[in-house]
């Protein structure tokens, strides 16, 4: 199993940048007669967290994703980051490729 990073181009400072899980998303919960305190910490799943690059890099996260998912599979990282897994060399190189003639700089793999 190969995995790499995935990176796309800040909106703003056009830098190389990679969204990384600091920690479990909180859902809570609110009723209309009474109020819960209950607060479920769930981790996001590697799409979910790609999606929260919209309006961050200078790509439509659901074009990406179209992209990554015919080679390979989102995942999350055990330090919270952003990886595309490979089952072999050659679907990486088939990724970088399709990456680079569907964004030119703007996404790309790294280790």
């Amino acid at each position: 199993m190969i995995r790499l990073r995935l990176f796309g181009r800040c909106r703003i400072y056009h830098d190389p940048v990679s969204p990384v899980l600091k920690a479990p998303a909180q859902i809570g919960w609110d009723a209309w007669f009474r109020s819960i305190d209950l607060v479920t910490p769930r981790k996001l799943k590697g799409r979910e967290l790609l999606f929260r690059t919209k309006d961050w890099w200078t790509t439509d996260p659901s074009e990406i994703s179209k992209v990554v998912e015919q080679h390979g599979r989102l995942v999350v990282g055990e330090k919270g980051e952003l990886l595309v897994e490979f089952e072999d060399q050659e679907a990486v190189k088939a990724l970088s490729t399709a990456l680079f003639e569907r964004f030119g700089d703007q996404v790309f793999l790294a280790p």
